[in-house]
Formats: structure tokens, C-alpha cells, sequence
């Protein structure tokens, strides 16, 4: 089973791999998802969440507190760097688990989905890695409108990613994903990786 790290720009399109790569017999792990279910149910994490942010950013019932916990873990670079050191471990943990889940029920492979790929080192968990990419000005109209959101705010968002070149030289494969470029084609080296050599 060949383990694929998927990552890139925001706006330029890993989902639409993402569900190339599912056709093709993969299994998908939204990293944002299982950090989603990390921070509500794992209480070791949930503890020192407090213990660095403050009790208040887990609410009554046990949930943390998102929303608070978003505007002060980015409120600057030391407490984002300790929020990823409290979370990404327990994040790395969970996505071996079903890797490892995934392998016994037979998947071709599994796409590890993640903008924070290379600083989380899951990047380590991976036969190969894939960035995807596009230009700013398409990314940008795709997340409006994908998100139903401002100009503004999309732009908040892209400008808080690092650039297009961090990805580049990273991953082992970069797939261009918009104009003139065609994404069926673009992806088939990778779906060489997994066995497939006639689609």
C-alpha cells in the first residue's frame, strides 16, 4: 500500500485530487478533520490547550472552544508554534493508527490531505509527496466562491500560507491545476506510483 502525501496551496485544488486519487482505490485522511476530533476528544491534548491558552478555550461540555483557541494560538508566531507542538504529535498519532486500519482492510493506498504536511513531518509517513498548484488569481476567485466569502478574506487566507516555492521544492511531484494544464493528465505519474499503467 503506497502512502501519499498530498498537500499544496489553498484554492489550487487538492480536493479535486484528492477524489482522483480515491478513484483509483485510495483512502482519504482529511489531516484538518482529524485535528478537528483531536482537539475535542483527546484530554491529554485538551489539557495542556489550558495549560497554554487558558481554561477557557474548552467549554463546559468538554469541546474546546475553537474560535477562541483560533484567535489566540495565531495571535502570533510563538503561540502557533506551540499550538502545532501540543497538537500535530497526537494529529501524526491518529493518522498512523488508520493508515494502519486501512492496510488490513486492503486500500491501494491512502492520501494523507494536508496544508501542513512538511511542518507537521508527516511528510516522514509517506512513499512519495504531491504538491498541487495554481496562480494566485485563480486561487483566489475559487475561494470565494467556494467559501462564499470577500475578496478580503480570501486574500487573508492566501497570504497567510507560504508561498507557491516552499511547496515546489519539497514534494516529489508538483501537479499544475488549472488552464492550460489538464489534471486527468497531470496526475498520471502518480497513479503510475500506485500500480496503474493503462488509464
Amino acid at each position: 500500500m503506497k502512502i501519499i502525501g498530498l498537500t499544496g496551496l489553498t484554492g489550487a485544488g487538492k480536493s479535486t485530487v484528492a477524489q482522483k486519487l480515491m478513484a483509483y482505490g485510495c483512502y482519504h485522511i482529511d489531516a484538518d478533520k482529524v485535528a478537528r476530533e483531536v482537539i475535542n476528544n483527546n484530554e491529554n491534548v485538551k489539557n495542556k490547550l489550558k495549560e497554554r491558552f487558558g481554561d477557557d478555550v474548552i467549554n463546559e461540555d468538554g469541546t474546546t472552544n475553537r474560535p477562541l483557541l483560533a484567535t489566540r494560538a495565531f495571535a502570533d508566531t510563538e503561540s502557533t508554534n506551540d499550538l502545532n507542538a501540543i497538537t500535530h504529535p497526537a494529529v501524526t498519532e491518529e493518522i498512523e493508527s488508520i493508515i494502519k486500519d486501512m492496510e488490513e482492510v486492503g486500500y491501494r493506498g491512502v492520501i494523507i490531505d494536508a496544508i501542513a504536511l512538511f511542518e507537521s513531518g508527516e511528510d516522514a509517513l509517506c512513499d512519495f509527496t504531491v504538491a498541487v498548484v495554481a496562480p494566485k488569481e485563480i486561487r483566489l476567485e475559487r475561494i470565494m466562491k467556494r467559501d462564499n466569502i470577500t475578496e478580503e478574506k480570501a486574500l487573508l487566507r492566501i497570504n497567510a500560507q507560504k508561498d507557491e516555492s516552499f511547496f515546489t521544492k519539497k514534494a516529489d511531484f508538483v501537479l499544475w491545476n488549472y488552464p492550460p494544464y489538464d489534471i486527468n493528465v497531470e496526475i498520471k505519474p502518480i497513479t503510475l506510483q500506485l500500480g496503474y499503467s493503462n488509464r
